[in-house]
């Protein structure tokens, strides 16, 4: 049987409290019998390789079906929408935080809820917390007011886990390649102020958070992430066999940068097979912190 997850440690920075009135307050209310794991960090840190690795092995560890997705573009409509915030042009700071809200509330309402539903692992390059942070510490808005427009989009779905992967972004400029997209290109102080924004988030909620040095080795980092997850989630083994069960992101024509938002990876060398049907483990999953 696959393991069962504790209750779901994870949420929104203690911190940040909803300050919009009248706003519904949807943490704590959301639970599935799904993992849901998120990967974030500046680009170039290595998200897309070690989601992928990760998802390979919570794959032949649980017998359960994997979805592999990224934000913005993770549906077809999320594609449009990537395109539209990553490439455009004389888009301001909000436009730019009410695209990704958009982005994020159609992704989950389409693809990550309906799959944690059925019991899935969903493994998400980037989720809300990469909003927070560009936006509010990036774009210098509000926090308050990013998190509780992302929270009201994705009805309060919040990861059991997130790993952040941590890089000096002047070092992560070393690794880009290719013609940067818009984010990209926002300078070495915006990247700065994006990664202090991670951690402090990381601080706040230790509970959810992994932090991971990025500079190791790949091997090296998806070995420590597999540490920490296993311990977190209290993951054993299935005993029965069961399939690889992976189900990659079609193939858009992005290249292989990893974005400052996203990241389109290569996923075509991963099995797509049918899902593996086992029984729900149970209550408490994906919730909010109170």
């Amino acid at each position: 049987m696959p393991p069962r997850l504790p209750a779901a440690p994870g949420g929104p920075s203690r911190a940040v409290r909803p300050s919009l009135v009248g706003w519904p307050d949807y943490r704590g209310r959301v639970s599935t019998p799904g993992y849901f794991i998120s990967f974030e960090g500046g680009d170039a840190v290595g998200k897309s390789t070690q989601s992928r690795l990760l998802g390979q092995w919570l794959g032949e560890l649980t017998g359960r079906e994997v979805v592999l997705t990224r934000e913005p573009g993770g549906t077809e409509l999320g594609v449009e929408l990537r395109q539209a915030v990553l490439h455009g042009r004389d888009m301001d700071a909000r436009t730019e935080a009410l695209i990704y809200a958009a982005d994020r509330a159609h992704h989950v309402a389409h693809l990550v809820r309906p799959a944690l539903e059925r019991g899935a692992v969903v493994v998400t390059d980037r989720y809300l917390d990469s909003s927070v942070a560009y936006q509010s510490g990036g774009r210098e808005l509000g926090v308050d007011e990013v998190e509780l427009i992302s929270l009201w989009a994705v009805q309060g779905l919040m990861p059991h886990v997130t790993v952040l992967l941590d890089l000096d972004p002047a070092v992560a400029a070393e690794r880009l390649q290719g013609k940067p997209d818009r984010l990209e290109s926002a300078g070495i102080d915006f990247h700065r102020r994006t990664r202090e924004a991670f951690l402090r988030r990381a601080a706040a909620d230790p509970e959810r958070w992994v932090v991971i040095d990025a500079t190791a080795s790949i091997d090296d980092i998806q070995a420590q992430i597999r540490v920490d997850l296993a311990a977190r989630l209290e993951l054993t083994p299935v005993v029965e066999e069961a399939e690889d069960t992976i189900e990659a992101l079609p193939d858009d024509g992005f290249d292989d940068s990893d974005s400052a938002i996203g990241y389109a990876p290569d996923l075509a060398d991963l099995p797509v097979t049918r899902p593996v049907t086992h029984p729900a483990p149970g209550p408490a999953a994906g919730t909010a912190a109170p």
